[in-house]
């Protein structure tokens, strides 16, 4: 549930063991699980509360114990009570409800060799009631990556870690619930969203691109829409981008493109410019996840600051 700052709320459209592994920096896991547990009233510094620039390691922006609930959130443990009981007091205003989800189907073209949804409706006793049998894969359609998602390279070690120095033998053994999803689906995830609407922006400055290109937000973008329109960061934000991919694809791409997009094996993916200086704000800002209607957040996910890895995988922020 996400309770979104009004002031730019009206104009949404968005469809969218104990063992420690090798390469893993003692002091800053140290630091890490210094922090009060998960639901505590308040939290010492920590490195959530640390300067980007001053991180021991910002690769390994690693919290709690391996193998914890809290190493489990990552990122999220920055929702504490008091930051959600804060956004519902001051953003609940009319009681409106917004579905971030886009449709199931979508992208009714997957890329990426990703198989669509299959949908089938099973009738039971001749008739007299139906069952629904849903195959998808969850990358499709809206979703956030899970800190299992995406590995990165350890110095001096051949083998490529997940969030928390998690390894591929972890990940693989089903018996092996580490650093899984079903740590955020516990008490789901609930905060004050805050929309930068770029593709209505854009609109209005005359700027067009196309969602399914190498289009790059700004980060001086971002923060211009957000001067324009009065809005305010807070510790704890949900921070939603809207690029415009779900209306270009339901509304202007033909059928031909569409599925030329899908066989394509170097896709394209307008986002938020990949940089370090984004990386810089959005840890420095306190943002407890992101989002977008883009296909990836950032605009290349293959480069160094591609946030598809050092979000999920350096600092353990959805994305």
């Amino acid at each position: 549930m996400i309770w979104f700052n009004k002031s730019y709320a009206e104009e949404i459209n968005f469809q969218v063991g104990e063992k420690e592994p090798e390469g893993i920096a003692q002091d800053q896991r140290e630091m890490a699980v210094a922090r009060p547990a998960i639901g505590s009233k308040t939290m010492t510094r920590s490195l959530f509360d640390t300067p980007f620039d001053e991180l021991p390691n910002p690769k390994q922006v690693w919290m709690g114990k391996p193998g914890s609930y809290e190493e489990g959130l990552g990122k999220l443990a920055i929702l504490t009570p008091d930051v959600v009981a804060k956004a519902a007091a001051s953003e609940i205003k009319c009681g409106r409800r917004v579905t971030m989800n886009w449709e199931m189907t979508k992208l009714d073209y997957p890329n990426l060799n990703r198989q669509p949804c299959n949908h089938q409706i099973v009738p039971l006793l001749g008739g007299v009631a139906f069952d629904d049998v849903y195959s998808f894969n969850p990358q499709q359609s809206s979703q956030w990556d899970g800190l299992r998602h995406f590995s990165q390279t350890v110095p001096g070690q051949t083998d490529r870690v997940f969030y928390g120095g998690t390894t591929v033998e972890e990940i693989n053994d089903r018996e092996n619930d580490r650093i899984g999803i079903q740590h955020w689906a516990k008490e789901g995830i609930a905060g004050r969203g805050v929309l930068i609407d770029y593709s209505t922006w854009a609109e209005r400055k005359g700027i067009k691109y196309s969602t399914f290109s190498t289009h790059q937000v700004r980060l001086q973008d971002i923060l211009q829409i957000a001067k324009e329109n009065n809005i305010t960061f807070q510790k704890g934000d949900i921070l939603f981008v809207r690029i415009g991919v779900t209306k270009e694809w339901d509304t202007i791409m033909t059928d031909a493109e569409k599925r030329k997009y899908s066989d394509n094996p170097q896709p394209e993916h307008a986002g938020v410019e990949a940089t370090k200086d984004v990386l810089r704000w959005l840890w420095n800002s306190g943002f407890a996840a992101i989002a977008s209607d883009a296909i990836s957040w950032e605009v290349r996910f293959d480069s160094f600051y591609g946030l598809h890895k050092v979000c999920g995988n350096f600092t353990g922020s959805p994305s």
